[in-house]
């Protein structure tokens, strides 16, 4: 199983961070560490004095596949689930200002808590699918797939251009705006058109 995740996959995410709008997905991976399941809590590492929560909606695969054409990509992925990618933004800016890779500021452990999955039937349309982020039950982020650049099939053709996609990988497809960081004793809650799928705290 692998993590792979999209960046800079709305508008207004990449005007908050002042980033360039990209022609093409921004892909990056995370191991299978960073997983975190069952709403276990999260633990703040002390390499970072500024994780920032950034939730997405996460795709997970369900056959193999590679060189997936756009108009079969839908037949590659049956779930979906909401998670947050953790991003030690403070690492991130340091590593982007010497031109190095900043894998270390996405991947480390525990930096990708998921929820259970639903099968995609539940929902009607997947262009318009409306998830959000409460942090101590205050909005701190709103999505909605028709804000995406690049749409879930986009996304699964581009990616399997480079990786084989395998049964239980998941593609966590892009954060709206509202990022910030997160403290010890916060509590996260994800919804999906309003149903919760996380719930969990800060340690």
């Amino acid at each position: 199983m692998k993590i792979i995740a999209v960046g800079r996959n709305y508008a207004a995410h990449i005007k908050e961070l002042q980033n360039e709008k990209p022609d093409e997905p921004v892909i990056f991976c995370k191991p299978d560490t960073a997983l975190l399941r069952d709403n276990a809590p999260f633990y703040l590492p002390d390499f970072s004095k500024d994780v920032h929560h950034e939730v997405e909606l996460v795709l997970k695969i369900c056959k193999e596949g590679k060189n997936i054409e756009t108009q079969f990509a839908h037949k590659y992925y049956e779930e979906i689930g909401l998670g947050i990618d953790f991003t030690a933004r403070d690492l991130q800016n340091k590593l982007k200002a010497k031109g190095l890779p900043w894998e270390i500021s996405k991947a480390f452990n525990g930096s990708a808590p998921v929820s259970n999955f639903v099968p995609l039937a539940n929902f009607q349309n997947l262009k318009n699918i409306s998830f959000d982020l409460l942090v101590n039950n205050e909005l701190r982020q709103h999505g909605n797939t028709k804000m995406m650049l690049f749409d879930f099939d986009t996304i699964i053709s581009y990616v399997s251009k480079f990786f084989t996609l395998k049964k239980g990988d998941m593609i966590f497809t892009g954060t709206p705006a509202g990022v910030s960081a997160v403290h010890i004793g916060d509590r996260l809650e994800g919804f999906i058109e309003g149903e919760k799928f996380f719930d969990f705290e800060i340690k």
